[in-house]
């Protein structure tokens, strides 16, 4: 195949609801979207869903749209390749900004299974029809407004609610939300905000997360640092909960660095985070055979790539619920027709070629803040 022509979008969308994490709050997203053109007409779409701001991690929407035009799409334009898996190989001297490679590479994927009239999900070994969703709920001004949201969110039928902690906002809100839903499958994510053993109040830090052990949580998700595989494995080997590792893991050598430290025992498997379809694909089979559950993350994707966490969260090893909540979750108007909808946290894997939903090219024009063209 050859991409002749690559359009940039970069969409700002408004969130339904604010959003805070352990290092900002926010009402609205800016992503970039890849419109990839073949030959023949043929297009593929891709979502960079890089965070305006370096606190998840080091990229932001404004150095990935720069790394995209500067070193990606010149790669990527006009090269022939005959699968996906080889687009990674066109700009392999490009280290790091893995948000930017993902919606490039998330591209190609839609566009070549869209030429071979294949469903994505398919294509990257999904054998589902469905996925059970999860929904991520953020910090609340006060823990009566978080009840109120898992209320709502577990009343629409999701089965697990993942819950946004940090240092002063961990044990308290957690013993509310159990003691509220004593069944419900309830698990906790630090985004790294708790300090390592080796900094200044590490230890307290480690005994308010072993506090949390009689939550009979599902999992603690990355309570420390993204390289402190030590501390992670001392927390594994502490608790009877199950710690589930995000930011840590952004390539497959991370991986294997982390499955021979015990330095954890869930995977969080964000498509964006590891740079790709194919990365988060082969991270998958390789945590699979050890014995590690995975789910696939959500960056509180557009339609686009909310369509390619649904497509990778078919694969077989991902037993536990992902983050691919209905569009309306977060956004009362999305990019894709029709929206992804979830039933009692049930979401339909499209069985249709690419990514088995149109994109409204409209919405995109409405809510674009620049476009770039390039052609071959």
């Amino acid at each position: 195949m050859r991409a002749t022509e690559i359009v940039l979008h970069d969409v700002e969308l408004p969130l339904r609801h604010a959003f805070e994490t352990s290092s900002h709050r926010k009402s609205s997203l800016r992503h970039l979207l890849v419109e990839m053109i073949a030959e023949d007409g043929t297009t593929g779409w891709g979502e960079i869903a890089s965070p305006a701001g370096p606190f998840y991690a080091p990229e932001t929407t404004t150095t990935a749209w720069q790394t995209a035009v500067e070193h990606l799409i010149p790669a990527v334009l006009g090269a022939e390749w005959d699968h996906p898996d080889e687009i990674a190989g066109l700009y392999a001297k490009v280290r790091g900004n893995y948000f930017a490679k993902a919606g490039i590479e998330m591209a190609a994927w839609t566009l070549w299974t869209q030429a071979q009239s294949v469903p994505l999900a398919r294509a990257l070994g999904g054998d589902r029809d469905s996925v059970i969703a999860g929904v991520s709920l953020g910090i609340e001004p006060s823990i009566d407004a978080l009840l109120t949201e898992v209320t709502r969110h577990v009343e629409s039928g999701y089965p697990r609610v993942k819950l946004k902690i940090a240092p002063g906002w961990d044990v308290e809100p957690v013993r509310a939300v159990r003691e509220a839903f004593p069944d419900l499958d309830v698990h906790v994510d630090a985004n790294g905000a708790y300090p390592g053993s080796t900094e200044p109040g590490g230890e307290a830090a480690f005994e308010v997360l072993r506090a949390l052990d009689p939550f009979r949580l599902t999992m603690i998700e990355q309570p420390f640092a993204p390289k402190n595989f030590l501390d992670h494995a001392r927390l594994t080997a502490a608790l009877t909960t199950p710690v589930c590792l995000d930011e840590s893991v952004e390539t497959l050598d991370d991986l294997r660095t982390a499955l021979a430290l015990k330095a954890g025992n869930v995977l969080n498997i964000k498509v964006s985070r590891m740079g790709g379809l194919s990365a988060a694909r082969d991270a998958h089979a390789i945590a699979s055979a050890a014995g590690w559950p995975v789910w696939c993350g959500g960056m509180h994707e557009f339609g686009v790539g909310r369509l390619a966490n649904v497509a990778l969260s078919s694969l077989p090893g991902f037993t536990l619920p992902s983050d691919v909540s209905a569009s309306g979750k977060y956004y009362a108007e999305d990019i894709i027709d029709p929206p992804v909808t979830a039933e009692q946290g049930v979401v339909q894997v499209p069985t249709t070629p690419g990514l088995g939903h149109g994109v409204r090219a409209e919405v995109i024009a409405a809510h674009a803040t620049r476009r770039q063209r390039f052609q071959a």
